[in-house]
């Protein structure tokens, strides 16, 4: 096997994976934040959760990307572990598609789904077909690295020392090892059992020893997901723990039954004098029957990975920090978006939250002063100041991707909306520095002007309210309530002015107490003017 063959091995293996990322960026792009609500409808049960695994990663051509995407959905919290115990074992027999396409020697029209979809990425402009021929055209090139990949080991029959080596793989131990090992380097089962088969074809590896090193190739492919995982939540860890549970136990299974039982005589008479499809029969076999023995106990091994991954104490510190956002590292992009989105809102609702607190605060001190609530309300619009500077941060990382247009509008969305919320954060705080004001000038409210704070204080909670981002909830409406709060507040703002105003006149108001009041009201309705700015923004998600 000289140079050129080593390259061209090469060559071939990025063209694999490179046809790969295609078709997963093609399903991302197409599918995008609806990722999300397909899984919610299609995993109900766990028969369900299979098919969608299955199918996915089908259309991917790879089960690592699948189970990378379950890992940043349970960390979002978009998908249960439970649910996720299925879909991984979908996943397992939908990689198995692969090695079936290769046994049928598709490569041959692999050019053909090639051209086409470039053809039509380079003429059609609508963007969904563009986004489905990136499928096609990726599938054409993954086949097209897998005949680049065969060529290239014909000379490999030539080769005492290769020859001498596969002799060591009649070994179990050794073959797993071996299999496990290549797949966690090139992080893609698909890919090493393409490799494994073109091997096979050149009559260089018999089957009873090809069956160990497959066997290690569903585990070397656990590898991806457990590096994605790595800094995320508890929850996404033990998506990976159960991905390993899963083909160790098969693993296991499988080479026990392969040691007492005449297994590999029947898979070799099942697809006689044709290895490669000997090899695709055995991965198959290996993920359905494990699917189906384990199907049963998916519950079970979800509390197995809780046991050996208990909740962290430290999961609610104070320290300022990002509780939802995980930048999420993977060569892959599937389920990206839906993953991203989810994150950002819930961030943003935090966020919101913490507003309402400081509000509610604020109004207070300004009736009864207090030192330590003052220190709570300027810490908590630091926090807040921290999650505008850090969500934005992740925004920006997120627009310089490529998305579909829909996704790209939404993101866009949520950085006008902490924009708002964090101009809202400074009224609050505004509000709070005229009750220090009060407190060392010696001022205070009449009692008119005290029930008049606590109906500005109501309110300016109530619009909050409604830009809530409930699961479910009405945009259109939503924007229509937002609408009416704040006419209420311009409202109220003026009604208040006005009797402001006649107590200054009559004498029963200090001027330095009048122009904090007025003050107040200003920052009382710009607070309310932010609020129907986000609600506004809120309009992208409900198209």
């Amino acid at each position: 096997m000289g140079i050129t063959d080593v390259l061209s091995l090469l060559g071939g293996l990025a063209l694999f994976l490179y046809g790969m990322h295609m078709m997963s960026s093609g399903l991302e792009a197409a599918a995008g934040n609806k990722m999300k609500s397909i899984l919610e409808k299609l995993t109900s049960n766990r028969i369900k959760g299979v098919l969608v695994g299955a199918i996915i990663t089908a259309v991917i051509q790879s089960s690592s990307a699948t189970t990378v995407m379950l890992v940043g959905f349970v960390n979002s919290k978009l998908m249960t572990l439970s649910q996720a115990v299925w879909v991984i074992m979908g996943a397992n027999i939908g990689t198995t598609i692969t090695g079936q396409l290769i046994a049928l020697d598709i490569g041959a029209i692999a050019p053909v789904f090639a051209f086409i979809g470039v053809a039509v990425m380079m003429f059609v402009k609508k963007e969904k077909i563009y986004h489905i021929s990136g499928i096609f055209s990726g599938l054409g090139i993954l086949f097209m690295g897998m005949e680049m990949m065969s060529s290239s080991m014909v000379p490999l029959q030539d080769s005492e020392t290769f020859i001498r080596f596969m002799t060591t793989v009649e070994n179990p131990l050794v073959g797993i090892l071996i299999g496990a090992v290549f797949t966690a380097i090139i992080q893609s089962s698909s890919a090493s059992v393409g490799i494994l088969q073109a091997l096979a074809g050149t009559g260089m590896i018999p089957l009873s020893s090809a069956v160990f090193i497959l066997f290690g190739q569903n585990i070397g492919t656990c590898i991806t997901a457990v590096l994605a995982s790595i800094g995320m939540k508890v929850n996404a860890k033990r998506t990976t723990i159960i991905h390993l549970m899963f083909n160790i136990f098969g693993s296991i299974l499988f080479t026990i039954i392969c040691l007492i039982t005449p297994f590999v005589a029947w898979m070799e008479a099942l697809a006689p004098n044709n290895a490669i499809a000997q090899i695709a029969n055995v991965h198959t076999t290996f993920n359905v029957v494990t699917t189906l023995i384990l199907l049963p106990f998916g519950t079970w091994m979800a509390k197995i990975a809780v046991r050996i991954l208990p909740d962290s104490k430290k999961e609610d510190e104070e320290e300022y920090r990002l509780k939802y956002i995980t930048k999420f590292e993977s060569n892959y992009s599937i389920g990206e978006s839906a993953i991203a989105l989810s994150q950002i809102r819930d961030e943003i609702e935090r966020m919101r939250s913490m507003v309402v607190k400081n509000i509610s605060q604020a109004y207070d001190v300004l009736i009864k002063y207090s030192e330590k609530d003052l220190e709570k309300i300027k810490e908590r619009e630091t926090y807040i100041d921290y999650l505008n500077r850090e969500i934005s941060s992740y925004i920006v990382s997120l627009i310089s991707n490529e998305k579909s247009a829909q996704d790209s509008k939404i993101i866009n969305a949520y950085y006008v909306i902490i924009s708002n919320l964090e101009r809202i954060g400074d009224h609050a705080m505004n509000l709070a520095e005229y009750a220090k004001d009060l407190q060392e000038w010696d001022l205070d409210f009449s009692n008119q002007a005290i029930e008049e704070i606590q109906e500005m204080k109501a309110q300016s909670i109530q619009a909050l309210e409604v830009i809530k981002n409930e699961a479910g909830k009405d945009v259109f409406m939503m924007m229509s309530d937002a609408a009416k709060a704040e006419q209420q507040i311009d409202d109220t703002r003026d009604r208040y002015f006005e009797e402001q105003m006649q107590r200054m006149k009559q004498g029963a108001c200090k001027p330095q107490s009048g122009i904090i009041f007025t003050e107040m009201l200003t920052d009382f309705e710009r607070m309310g003017d932010h609020v129907k700015n986000i609600a506004q923004q809120y309009r992208y998600m409900g198209e």
